[in-house]
């Protein structure tokens, strides 16, 4: 399959970061590289792009649509987590923080990645249960649908998938199981619809959606990997840069604005307090006090923009 991925917020994320022509950037979540290719144009010889996947496809769909601009971009096949490294090794001296101009992370599934069944994301064909962003990683959906306990399974459903009934679907995915490992994405489908009442699957849109994206963000860690890293991506901004993420669901959405207030005003001192006493000082200034959402017209040309929500931060 061709590697194919409409950028969402493609203008904002561009006017967003505030691009200078000789600055360093990364793109944290290359993908098919259509962010990229706006930033690696605006930028000349002095100007770096720093590109990083944990996709092999996505790395190689970009390398091409990249080509001329080959002189400018780096590609890192690595899950962004591991940002800071990849960056120092990109510095002679080996230090890295406080030098990035601006840093891109785009949370969304690629239209490659759900459209393509071997990659088993999508719950609209019969594929083989494998959802992972790296195909070299161990952990799969088949590994975590047969190998986790009820509870374990629940509280995936439950906290990731915003699931209501959890506990009934993780109780029937264990049952099936005795009587073989499940393997197929359609055999998943089969006991989301056998667990959830008629009246509820004639509400808010398929009723696998819930529990496909659960099961994909545990096997990719995506939560994890998000928090944990976001504290440091701003560290690897120099002064003014900024941070721009662009989210799918409320629990990417809630992470990133959390942090991005924690990062503006860390202080912990009580309010009775007159003055901070605490030491911890602002590492610079949230631009969006309320998400950029796509437009009108990019809604009507790509309906899985609906749900995008960009948040930008600026280092102090």
């Amino acid at each position: 399959m061709e590697f194919k991925h409409t950028s969402v917020l493609l203008d904002e994320v561009i006017d967003g970061l505030c691009i200078r022509p000789d600055g360093i950037y990364i793109d944290g979540t290359l993908g098919g590289g259509g962010h990229s290719f706006e930033i690696a144009s605006r930028l000349t010889r002095g100007g770096r792009l720093i590109g990083i996947d944990q996709d092999e496809d996505a790395l190689a769909a970009a390398g091409e649509r990249l080509a001329p601009f080959a002189d400018r971009v780096i590609y890192v096949h690595d899950n962004y987590e591991n940002m800071e490294n990849a960056v120092r090794s990109f510095f002679e001296d080996g230090i890295s923080t406080g030098r990035i101009n601006g840093i891109l992370l785009d949370l969304g599934v690629s239209s490659y990645q759900l459209d393509n069944p071997e990659r088993g994301f999508s719950y609209r064909a019969d594929a083989p249960l494998d959802m992972r962003m790296d195909r070299g990683a161990s952990l799969s959906a088949k590994d975590i649908l047969n190998d986790y306990s009820a509870g374990e399974l629940t509280r995936i459903l439950r906290d990731y998938g915003e699931e209501k009934m959890a506990a009934r679907i993780a109780a029937n995915i264990v049952s099936a199981r005795e009587k073989g490992p499940l393997e197929t994405t359609g055999q998943l489908v089969e006991i989301i619809e056998k667990s959830i009442p008629m009246k509820m699957r004639e509400k808010g849109g398929n009723p696998c959606k819930r529990t496909f994206q659960a099961i994909r963000i545990a096997c990719n860690r995506e939560l994890e990997v998000l928090e944990d890293s976001l504290d440091t991506m701003i560290d690897l901004l120099a002064p003014g840069g900024r941070l721009c993420i662009i989210t799918f669901h409320s629990l990417e959405d809630r992470i990133v604005k959390n942090a991005f207030r924690r990062n503006e005003n860390p202080c912990t001192c009580p309010p009775e307090f007159p003055v901070c006493v605490c030491g911890k000082t602002s590492k610079g200034r949230v631009i969006t006090r309320k998400p950029i959402l796509p437009g009108r017209e990019e809604l009507a040309e790509n309906r899985r923009s609906a749900s995008a929500k960009l948040r930008i931060f600026e280092k102090k």
